[in-house]
């Protein structure tokens, strides 16, 4: 057989189409804004000086060449309280002599002013203006005075640098709502690629176990895939976690298809409940056996709790089977298992010495029956195909799929089973009865869903016209009285045959 692909699209796997495009549009869009609003403006960065005009900053910064000498003050330095003899007035500046006492002597050295003199400005006059702000000496030519400039310039930068570590921290904890959705972002797309690749893995794994050259499916069938050629894909990916492989060419049987439903491993909330709540990956078979292949047969195996409920809720097995005990005297499936049938002849062909050897006994069961999950057998299924057998079971690991091949197995022998099975001629006239009495039941059904429907027609007439009759003046009522009183009196004279006479 020549190479063929496992999926339509291979490219499809490292190129993002659909949701996954948006998604990374998103992200992306999402990135360029926290961008934005972390890349601050000068003015932005530097709040102390908040309110000066944009010459003012240039002239500040720049400056000319004197200004290098030292820094020039925001404001003069306020005299200090315990100095001020005289009571304050408004009425024009201090005396001299006043001045000459509190200005100090020229051969002093000046001490630097004290920082607690901003404390008595008024913050709403002085926007802007650091705290931390320490004018510079007044004498210029003093050379200590120069050298300890220069040498408190590196610490003062130093002692700014946590304060530039808390803005930083305030600027972060003002985006943390934005840095949590970027992360669940992430996280989403993350998870998307990720759980979307282990599912086309488990996918592949399969078909590469059972639908290659030389598989089981490959020696039971003739035409694998959904295509006529060689070059057709094995696998039809309808979505992220669904597969599907279709196989036909085979006898007592149209094809064969398998559905594939995987956990939404792509899906991160989808992944979180099923850590809460777990689940398994499941693969259901429908083989559409043909019309003159297969007797009247209702048969269904699972577990114990899964058989009752099949048993409650499918149609078939509701009306025409039953829950079958264990026969004495004879091997018989596993304790967690549960057979309904429609008759103990019908189970117990079915379940053979072979199957139970293989699968479906004690000790086989415990080693090769862990993915079973249920088989159900029928030639009352509703839709196109009336006869089919449906097998469904739990996929394991992508490095244990060689752990259900046992389960696989059954399938082919199955259809040959059915497909030459017959039933007793005492088995078939209790079957056909059973048939013939639900078709009469369903018949009556139907009668009855015909008549309401009926009944509800005439019922909807009747309430139309005698809307239109109350819409209609005195004139017309009297008017249609005197038709219908009319009507009935010819329906209720007696009718007269005219006759000729030759």
């Amino acid at each position: 057989m020549a190479k063929r692909s496992l999926l339509i699209s291979p490219l499809s796997l490292f190129l993002p189409r659909g949701d996954a495009f948006l998604y990374l549009f998103a992200l992306l869009s999402l990135f360029s804004l926290l961008l934005h609003h972390l890349s601050a403006s000068p003015t932005a960065a530097h709040p102390h000086f908040e309110g000066f005009d944009a010459e003012e900053d240039e002239d500040f910064a720049l400056g000319d060449p004197k200004s290098d000498e030292f820094t020039p003050h925001l404001r003069s330095t306020p005299p200090p309280i315990s100095l001020s003899t005289s009571p304050e007035s408004h009425h024009g500046p201090p005396d001299s002599d006043q001045s000459q006492i509190q200005s100090p002597p020229s051969d002093q050295i000046p001490k630097p002013a004290s920082t607690s003199a901003f404390d008595y400005w008024d913050d709403d006059e002085f926007e802007g203006i650091p705290e931390s702000l320490t004018p510079a000496p007044q004498n210029q030519a003093n050379p200590e005075s120069a050298s300890s400039e220069s040498d408190s310039g590196p610490s003062s930068e130093i002692s700014e640098d946590p304060k530039s570590d808390v803005n930083f921290s305030r600027k972060l904890s003002s985006y943390s709502v934005e840095v949590v959705c970027v992360s669940f972002l992430i996280m989403f797309t993350i998870n998307y690629f990720t759980g979307k690749r282990e599912n086309e893995n488990l996918a592949l794994a399969w078909a590469s176990k059972f639908a290659t050259k030389d598989s089981i499916f490959d020696k039971n069938f003739s035409l694998l895939g959904v295509g006529e050629t060689d070059d057709s894909p094995l696998l039809l990916q309808e979505g992220k976690n669904v597969f599907k492989f279709y196989a036909s060419g085979r006898r007592f049987c149209a094809g064969l298809l398998a559905t594939m439903e995987l956990k939404s491993r792509h899906d991160m909330i989808s992944r979180l409940y099923n850590m809460v709540v777990p689940c398994k990956d499941e693969i259901t078979f429908e083989v559409y056996m043909n019309d003159d292949s297969m007797d009247q047969v209702v048969f269904a195996l699972a577990k114990k709790k899964l058989a009752k409920t099949m048993h409650k809720e499918l149609r078939d097995l509701q009306m025409f089977a039953g829950l079958v005990n264990p026969p004495s005297g004879r091997k018989w499936v596993a304790e967690e298992l549960q057979v309904v049938s429609e008759s103990k002849e019908v189970a117990t062909d079915l379940i053979t010495d072979a199957v139970l050897d293989q699968v479906f006994g004690d000790k086989a069961y415990e080693r090769f029956g862990k993915g079973f999950i249920s088989m159900h057998f029928s030639d009352q299924q509703l839709g196109s195909h009336k006869k089919m057998l449906t097998f469904k079971f739990a996929l394991p690991d992508v490095n244990y799929m060689a752990d259900m091949t046992r389960l696989v197995a059954l399938i082919p022998y199955y259809i040959d089973l059915l497909g030459r099975y017959k039933l007793s001629s005492h088995a078939k006239s209790k079957t056909e009865a059973a048939r013939s009495k639900v078709a009469q039941e369903l018949y009556k059904e139907l009668q009855n869903a015909r008549q309401e429907v009926l009944q509800k027609k005439k019922a909807d007439q009747r309430k139309k016209l005698e809307e239109a009759e109350a819409k209609l003046s005195a004139e017309a009522l009297r008017k249609k009285e005197a038709k219908d009183r009319a009507r009935q009196m010819k329906k209720a004279a007696p009718k007269m045959k005219m006759t000729k006479v030759h």
